[in-house]
């Protein structure tokens, strides 16, 4: 890497916008703010990038797609990374491209061209504006959000009984190439850029592209939104690696995720309950795992039961993870996020969900949770009672057993573990491992 451009301890946006054509300066390409032969090494800086377009077919409603293309554009030019979307962009730039002479300039030309040439049909004139001047791109990121909240509101009203067809967006099979995203009126794309009105405007403008629509088809769960023809969808696009998908589930046949998604929902067994972290906040979960990690977790197009990605739209949802409790199951949540959605969150939970202010440890999270008696503490009482009332008779014959077949640890040696629980619950303070040869030692 040569610098860092926005990312998640950086500033950045992008927006992509339909203009009139006395509104726009064709082909015109500018860099406002240094440019990558000013920079230093090793730095990072605020970056942004404003494409504005003109045509006589082009509508507001495909603003959203076309904008998520900058995306794919972008990873066309070779030194160049781009991930994630909206006001939560992350870019690099290689030493190699560097030295050959790239510079900012010549990314707003790739851009330019390739929505000519792609979308030529309806775009008839482009403007590319990349920015890197601070000032400048922190009034850029407030006028993008205002675009993005009226976006997200014109895809509000309906919902998955309302429609015949979702849609499916494949644009990130490069990163992920098991990973199908589902698009739905109850749940728009993980990256939070495309709502389900995207979609169908997407594929109005190119059938052919990377976002199609597929029949729902029976419902075979509503409380679970799992679908035939979602079944279908990801069993035709994932390569065969995925065969069933709950749409609003994080445990059970969690939707797949690729690694743009705004947030990760985490199960947390130890108070069955969910966590949720985006991507903006820089510090550890209560289970000891910060946002990178858990994306790791998520990602890659696997389906991953207990993490799940999802856009700050779906958790707007009145279907947001309606198979797994909802919001009544959310436990921890950061601080921002939670003033985030308090819009989303239901009144008489916002105060019984802990941030980090409240818990930074499981054990520190459940002494919150039976202060403030949230809902999950009702279903530890629930459990126990049920545990209480299993027949003695009904227990296993069998005693709970941990068979461990072999456990070499030793400095620069390996680790190959087998372990086998039957009928087991293990609450353990700790863990001891010591060699057989040695417990007089131990």
């Amino acid at each position: 890497m040569y610098v860092e451009l926005a990312g998640p301890k950086g500033l950045g946006a992008e927006l992509f916008k339909v203009v009139d054509p006395d509104e726009i300066e064709p082909d015109k390409v500018e860099v406002i703010g240094p440019d990558i032969d000013e920079m230093e090494e090793g730095e990072r800086y605020p970056f942004a990038i404003y494409v504005k377009a003109a045509g006589e077919e082009l509508e507001e409603d495909v603003e959203g797609v076309l904008e998520r293309r900058i995306h794919e554009f972008c990873n066309y030019v070779e030194g160049f990374m781009h991930l994630n979307q909206r006001d939560q962009i992350w870019c690099r730039v290689s030493k190699d491209a560097v030295e050959k002479g790239f510079r900012l300039e010549h990314l707003g030309i790739v851009l330019r061209e390739l929505y000519k040439e792609e979308f030529g049909n309806v775009i008839d004139s482009v403007e590319v504006t990349i920015i890197t001047d601070e000032e400048n791109v922190e009034e850029f990121i407030e006028y993008a959000r205002e675009i993005y909240q009226k976006r997200d509101e014109r895809a509000k009203g309906l919902s998955e009984e309302d429609v015949d067809e979702f849609y499916v967006c494949l644009m990130c099979q490069s990163f992920a190439p098991t990973h199908v995203c589902v698009i739905t009126p109850d749940r728009p794309s993980l990256c939070g850029s495309i709502t389900w009105h995207d979609a169908k405007a997407a594929y109005k403008i190119d059938p052919e592209g990377p976002i199609f629509p597929i029949e729902k088809g029976e419902c075979l769960d509503p409380e679970a939104g799992e679908y035939e023809g979602v079944n279908k969808a990801f069993q035709e696009h994932s390569q065969g690696a995925v065969e069933r998908v709950f749409l609003h589930s994080c445990l059970e046949y969690p939707h797949t995720s690729c690694g743009c998604f705004q947030a990760v929902v985490f199960y947390i067994p130890e108070v069955d309950g969910f966590g949720i972290v985006d991507r903006e906040y820089p510090g550890e979960t209560p289970i000891g795992l910060p946002f990178s990690t858990m994306a790791g977790e998520a990602s890659g197009g696997e389906q991953q039961p207990g993490f799940v990605g999802v856009s700050y739209g779906y958790m707007e949802s009145d279907k947001f993870l309606q198979y797994d409790g909802g919001w009544e199951r959310v436990v921890w949540i950061p601080k921002a996020l939670k003033e985030r959605m308090k819009h989303a969150i239901p009144d008489e939970l916002y105060d019984k969900i802990a941030t980090e202010e409240d818990a930074t440890t499981v054990e520190e999270l459940r002494e919150f949770l039976e202060k403030v008696e949230h809902p999950v503490v009702e279903r530890w009482a629930e459990e126990e009672e049920e545990e209480e009332k299993v027949p003695e008779e009904e227990a296993p014959a069998e005693e709970p057993t941990m068979e461990v077949e072999e456990l070499p640890i030793a400095p620069g040696g390996g680790l190959n573990v087998k372990i086998v629980l039957k009928n087991a619950k293990i609450y353990a303070e700790k863990v001891i491992i010591k060699r057989a040869d040695r417990e007089d030692e131990s």
